[in-house]
């Protein structure tokens, strides 16, 4: 399968994505937008990947490649393309797909529970995952739910935390994390953490990260299983 991703930002990209593409035989290929990299025709990838980014989709006078990114997303779902959305990704999917994406009434930072809903647990996609399980998880934003799609996950603050519409799903936790990942994240908006419910201290992001070999399992398993019900 031949895999596109579009990345925001350099210090967020496949992270274990990669590995788990790699070790399927799955080619990969990449548009940074943050360098003015043009997007690749539809004809050329199977699956497009929307990674995550500290930016807010509607800053498109700072990110004025938010617009094409937009449109391009808009007509990778529309050709019936897999797409798969994570964090920022998901919500630019949100936004394509005619939902908002509004401020969240907690930023959650830091590792907690993601439940399945009802949908999610009777998703042929979705039940591949347990009932609940630990994610790891770094947004001030949410996105409401697609008209038409599934409300697939949701966390104590965050009720939409995962949806699926067709091959379009969007997943505003990360599985896909691993310590590199979370190092550059660190490095680059420790600016972020600050007092609250849901955040957590750098110490104690750093203290999880026994669990990262758990969410790559998570991952592979709930990306096979797209594999075999879109591929």
């Amino acid at each position: 399968m031949r895999i596109h991703y579009l990345q925001h930002v350099p210090f967020e990209d496949l992270a274990n994505i990669e590995r788990w593409a790699k070790s399927r035989g799955h080619d990969i290929s990449c548009t940074r937008l943050f360098s003015d990299e043009p997007l690749p025709l539809l004809s050329s990838f199977d699956w497009l990947m929307v990674m995550g980014g500290p930016m807010n989709i509607y800053e498109h006078e700072r990110y004025p490649w938010l617009e094409g990114e937009k449109e391009f997303i808009r007509q990778a779902i529309a050709a019936g393309k897999i797409v798969l959305g994570i964090c920022l990704g998901a919500q630019l999917m949100a936004d394509v797909l005619g939902s908002s994406v509004i401020a969240n009434e907690h930023k959650e930072i830091g590792w907690f529970e993601v439940r399945l809903t009802e949908e999610g647990r009777s998703s042929p996609l979705f039940s591949a995952l347990p009932d609940r399980f630990t994610s790891f998880h770094w947004h001030g934003d949410t996105f409401q739910i697609p008209p038409g799609a599934a409300r697939t996950a949701e966390s104590r603050a965050c009720i939409n935390q995962a949806f699926v519409l067709g091959k379009a799903v969007g997943l505003q936790f990360h599985l896909e994390s691993s310590q590199e990942s979370l190092d550059h994240l660190l490095e680059n908006c420790a600016d972020e953490l600050r007092d609250g419910p849901f955040m957590q201290k750098a110490e104690e992001l750093a203290a999880g990260r026994d669990r990262f070999p758990e969410i790559l399992g998570l991952m592979e398993t709930f990306l096979d299983r797209m594999t075999r019900a879109f591929g």
